[in-house]
């Protein structure tokens, strides 16, 4: 019996080791490669480390071997730039993981969706009905009440020692609720926090849990095939019970014409336009706003304001570029950000060395294409690693270094610096997420002064698990309202 059971998974070995055979000039790969798993056994969290450690031994371009799969892992601008120019379109699909089919709506979500005229559509949907200018101005108000919603709270801890994350949490995700659906989902003064918003959060967390989670039965068929720790059953049940949540949101806002809201606008659009505005497209529409433009949101505002308590220098500097430009008459609002080019270079080199995305949403080569002069074979998942540009030292000077000051000289851009990717399927989102971010860190700045808790730096190490990288330690400090608050909110 022993003997039968070593044959057959000698005789697996052998054909995956046939049938994974490349031909051509393959990116190089660590020398050490495990029957049936290949590469799996080398990778630690968090991913983006281990990436770069790899690249620093096989060069800016290395490939891996993931059970069946080929994974090509780009380090550089020069091969991010080949991949997103000269193969943009081959490289426009998304590996059809387990979790992208769920979370995804089946493949039909515009973040996973397979390039094509249906993509391009959806595309059209979210940057010219969704994240336009006139589309985005009509929700500023609900940015700036969110904000002082946060600043209140604040208030309310007086000078004792506050975590903001929650605080940014319930902004971002209340932001977001409000432009989609017109619904506050965490309390906030005068709204009541029901059952219905607390189960909303949590069928939320477990989608951000197991949607991100690295499944090995996406290398290996055999594990998917035993669905390996119930990953497809959990998010089947947890899909299930959010899509009931989306269907009822759009059933009240069908029963209530008239309303102002980006669900209200695309029951509008279904009616002149039925193929192309299903409940489906809605629903994983309102899901990526959801997934997409809460997390990354908050976690950005948290490692920014965690790198000025650590330079209190740069925290006074943005102070003064504020008052200077605003005055102490009211509150920074979001047609200011132009005029605040320090804000701006902050922003910047959060995203530098803090990418919420270290690693950029996967690829798949649609086509054979050649990248950096290696042959990538149709099939291919092409990974970039932002993390590592952002800190390359080829590439920037200090870059270990919070330093602002670096963007003075010029505009950061692709390939250099990618918070929201590049090419065609770069994050349509980019201008809601400016927006955010300046506004909620331009007016934490104007309106309180900061202090570390202890005289030590804060913990600026990140956490280890997730697709997105927040901090390991949440950050604590003391804040103490600025004299200019009482005035601006009335309080």
């Amino acid at each position: 019996m022993e003997t039968s059971w070593i044959s057959i998974l000698l005789l697996l070995f052998i054909a995956i080791k046939y049938l994974t055979k490349q031909k051509g000039k393959i990116p190089p790969s660590p020398n050490l490669t495990l029957p049936l798993v290949g590469h799996l056994h080398l990778l630690k969290f968090p991913l983006h480390r281990t990436y770069h450690n790899l690249s620093l031994k096989l060069g800016p371009i290395f490939s891996l071997r993931f059970g069946n799969r080929l994974i090509v892992v780009v380090s550089s601008p020069a091969t991010v730039e080949d991949c997103f120019t000269k193969n943009d379109i081959v490289l426009a699909n998304r590996p059809r993981f387990i979790s992208a089919k769920y979370v995804g709506y089946n493949y039909t979500s515009v973040t996973f969706a397979p390039y094509g005229d249906y993509w391009r559509n959806l595309r059209r949907l979210t940057t010219v009905e969704i994240f336009s200018t006139a589309r985005l101005n009509a929700f500023q108000s609900i940015r700036a009440d969110e904000v002082q919603f946060m600043l209140k709270s604040l208030v309310r801890q007086g000078s004792s020692i506050v975590e903001i994350r929650p605080l940014l949490s319930a902004l971002t995700f209340n932001n977001i609720m409000r432009m989609v659906a017109g619904k506050w989902y965490f309390g906030v003064e005068g709204v009541e926090d029901d059952e219905e918003a607390r189960e909303f959060r949590e069928v939320l967390k477990e989608v951000f849990k197991y949607g991100g989670v690295a499944n090995p039965g996406d290398f290996l068929p055999l594990l998917r095939w035993i669905d390996y720790m119930d990953v497809e059953k959990n998010l089947s049940r947890i899909m299930t019970k959010l899509d009931a949540f989306l269907q009822r949101l759009i059933e009240e806002h069908k029963s209530n014409n008239g309303g102002n809201t980006m669900v209200d606008h695309m029951l509008s659009l279904q009616e002149s336009e039925p193929q192309n505005y299903t409940h489906s497209v809605i629903k994983s529409t309102m899901l990526v706003m959801l997934l997409a433009g809460t997390d990354t949101s908050s976690i950005t505002i948290e490692w920014a304001m965690s790198a000025l308590l650590n330079h209190p220098d740069k925290m006074k500097k943005a102070r003064e570029e504020i008052d200077r430009v605003i005055g102490s008459d009211r509150l920074l609002n979001e047609s200011d950000l132009p005029k605040l080019p320090y804000l701006q270079n902050i922003i910047n080199e959060t995203f530098r060395l803090y990418p919420a995305a270290p690693l950029l949403l996967p690829h798949e080569a649609a086509a054979d294409c050649k990248i950096a002069g290696y042959d990538i074979p149709r099939g291919t998942i092409v990974q970039v690693n932002a993390w590592a540009i952002h800190r390359d030292p080829r590439v920037w000077d200090e870059p270990e270094r919070f330093r602002p000051e670096r963007f003075e000289a010029a505009e950061p851009r692709a390939p250099q610096l990618l918070p929201f990717g590049m090419g065609r399927r770069s994050c349509p989102g980019n201008v809601l997420a400016l927006r955010m971010v300046g506004l909620t860190l331009g007016c934490l700045v104007q309106c309180f002064y900061w202090e570390r808790v202890e005289e030590g730096l804060i913990d600026m190490r990140e956490a280890k698990v997730g697709v997105t990288i927040s901090k390991q330690v949440p950050l604590e400090a003391k804040c103490r309202a600025r004299p200019l608050l009482g005035r601006v909110l009335a309080l």
